[in-house]
């Protein structure tokens, strides 16, 4: 699902209030963190603890 690129300029990372990027396979995802936040029925889900730690 392709995200609204508006959107992603401004959320921020809800753990370090950094920037995102989307990613087709994981959702959106903090590369700082190393967290990435799902998205449910095209709506980003920007919980920490609804967050998976990759990489």
């Amino acid at each position: 699902m392709k995200l609204d690129e508006e959107l992603l300029k401004v959320l921020v990372c809800p753990s370090c209030k950094g920037s995102l990027v989307h990613d087709e396979g994981e959702g959106i995802v903090c590369e700082s963190c190393k967290l990435a936040y799902p998205i449910k029925d095209g709506i980003p889900v920007m919980l920490v603890n609804e967050a998976k730690k990759i990489g």
